[in-house]
């Protein structure tokens, strides 16, 4: 671990070490300097931090749990930490992000916010938080995922939000964040609410920031139930990497191993597999240089998981900084491994994960874990979602 680099605050242009930065149609760059200028008047504005923090209180139910696994634990000769973030209003860590976004977003004026989604936790997230705040919601989502992702598809659709169906490429994430980014160009009068630590800056550190509340949270339980503020690792699943980014946040600087779990659907070397930080070269990716899945002449390959919201081509920026400069680790985790570890969790604590959590989990047998270990998991959603791909597993 390099102590002295800081993970969670970007240069003035938006570099985590290589990687980030602002790479744009020109007529976005108003947008994202106004938007850069207003975060960083808002964020150090005490009425906005507690309007946030009531509201994460109050709305969303935070703190989440930090509950103490008996059957992981004992399981794996250690003690296992789950953080509860599938207990959150709407079943996950995204709304964190949301709520914070929409508060930036009224102050700068707007009324129409747009996003993009791959499991829907995003795009459910943002479709709440527009009818809280009065705010007309337009989500981008791959043909594939509303497929796979129906129940969500029909809670955006209750909660009044426009769903624009993507038909174009492998018609997942990637695919729903290219026209979400295409509208935005054309309507630069909304306002994009990414929902990962991905994209033009200043984007990936907002993101991080308002997803800070889980570390900090952890910090605070960890200590009224082992004596110590700090464990000896954090595991988190990584698509774009938001979940991950707020698990890590406040153990960047800190003696805490951190491990990034990846999907590596069928097989790193199967064709058919998301694990970015392994398989991708850097390069340019909505807007950022990052670590991506691409060809020898830069084309984008396609990735595959079976988790809608790991199949993405790409990673954010501090994420690709961190493993590269070896400060996070990352473990690959198969479709199947992931399935393993759900119906585990499910039929031993009863408690049903979302595919991604599922990926961090399973992350758990391939860690030499001792007696004095403390893990902690963020189980970053619930498993709703993903019923339907889980009854339908031979």
């Amino acid at each position: 671990m390099n102590s002295i680099i800081n993970y969670t605050v970007p240069d003035d242009l938006g570099f985590y070490g290589e990687f980030g930065g602002l790479y744009v149609p020109e007529l976005l760059r108003p947008n994202l300097e106004e938007l850069k200028e207003k975060y960083q008047e808002i964020k150090g504005c005490q009425s906005f931090r507690n309007t946030f923090t009531q509201l994460l209180k109050d709305y969303v139910g935070r703190p989440t749990p930090l509950y103490l696994s008996e059957k992981l634990s004992k399981k794996y000769n250690s003690k296992i930490f789950l953080k509860r973030e599938d207990l959150n209003h709407t079943g996950a860590h995204k709304i964190n992000n949301v709520l914070g976004q929409i508060l930036i977003a009224k102050e700068m004026g707007k009324t129409t916010i747009i996003a993009e989604t791959g499991a829907g936790q995003h795009g459910v997230a943002t479709a709440t938080a527009c009818a809280l705040m009065d705010m007309k919601c337009i989500v981008f989502m791959g043909a594939t995922d509303i497929k796979r992702q129906a129940s969500n598809v029909e809670r955006m659709k209750y909660l009044d939000a426009e769903i624009v169906s993507v038909k174009s490429g492998s018609k997942t994430l990637k695919d729903a964040t290219n026209e979400a980014i295409r509208f935005w160009i054309n309507e630069p009068d909304t306002y994009y609410l990414i929902g990962s630590v991905v994209g033009p800056h200043p984007y990936p550190q907002i993101v991080a920031d308002l997803q800070s509340i889980i570390s900090e949270e952890i910090k605070i339980q960890l200590k009224k139930k082992t004596g110590k503020e700090n464990p000896t690792m954090v595991i988190a699943c990584v698509g774009g990497g938001s979940n991950a980014a707020g698990a890590f946040y406040h153990y960047y600087q800190e003696d805490v191993k951190l491990i990034a779990v990846e999907a590596s659907g069928k097989g790193l070397n199967s064709g058919f597999s998301a694990a970015t930080s392994i398989l991708g070269t850097p390069g340019i990716l909505h807007g950022s240089r990052t670590i991506v899945m691409q060809d020898e002449y830069g084309q984008v390959t396609e990735p595959y998981s079976i988790s809608a919201g790991l199949d993405y081509p790409g990673i954010g920026p501090l994420h690709a900084h961190s493993i590269t400069t070896g400060r996070t680790t990352i473990i690959p985790i198969t479709d199947q491994e992931a399935l393993n570890a759900a119906q585990n969790l499910s039929r031993t604590e009863g408690i049903i994960p979302a595919l991604e959590s599922a990926h961090a989990l399973a992350a758990l047998a391939k860690i030499e874990l001792t007696e004095n270990d403390v893990v902690v998991v963020n189980l970053s959603g619930r498993g709703d979602k993903d019923l339907t791909t889980y009854l339908n597993q031979p």
